[in-house]
């Protein structure tokens, strides 16, 4: 059984969590709210496949001691969903590099919101070759005159088109033009 790590896996990525839970992962979820933890355990028909990680990523001592308590106790991560703000600046580049030492191959499927700069990211990561880095970027839905983010639903549903399709790179919603944003 592969094992998955999602970060963000209770909010928006909720629904992320539940497929990867459907198909056969061993799901690792760093969160930093029990209750919605325990919602989204509640949510799965696949409880004891969950591993919950409660954790403020923020700090960053505290992710690496976490991330490597988890792969003792579960083994290796294989894929890894980020949903990281961008105040978190170390926390990427921690799980990183904790996995790469940990894992054989691995994918990272890195959620970034739609005025990131994908190429900028990548060329300021440090990225190891058994690490298969791939980036979603978040747009928004134009409808007509308007304009708005995207849902939960339409998040986790471009999360999982890019999984199955393995994409480099991959938007969900628009992105340009940039003056139709909400």
């Amino acid at each position: 059984m592969k094992h998955a790590l999602v970060i963000g896996g209770t909010g928006m990525l909720a629904n992320v969590t539940l497929w990867l839970l459907d198909n056969n992962y061993q799901v690792s979820i760093i969160a930093r709210d029990s209750q919605k933890m325990e919602s989204l355990i509640n949510k799965s028909a696949n409880k004891s496949y969950i591993t919950p990680v409660l954790v403020n990523y923020e700090n960053d001592n505290k992710l690496r001691k976490e991330l490597e308590i988890l792969i003792n106790k579960k083994g290796p991560i294989d894929l890894v969903i980020a949903w990281i703000h961008t105040g978190a600046i170390h926390a990427l580049p921690s799980i990183l590099e904790v996995i790469s030492n940990t894992s054989d191959l691995w994918e990272l499927y890195h959620i970034l919101g739609s005025s990131n700069d994908l190429n900028e990211i990548k060329k300021n990561l440090t990225i190891k070759n058994n690490c298969i880095y791939r980036q979603i970027q978040l747009g928004f839905i134009i409808k007509k005159l308007t304009s708005r983010w995207l849902t939960n639903n339409e998040i986790s549903n471009g999360v999982i088109e890019a999984i199955i399709k393995r994409r480099d790179q991959h938007i969900v919603g628009k992105i340009k033009p940039w003056d139709r944003r909400p």
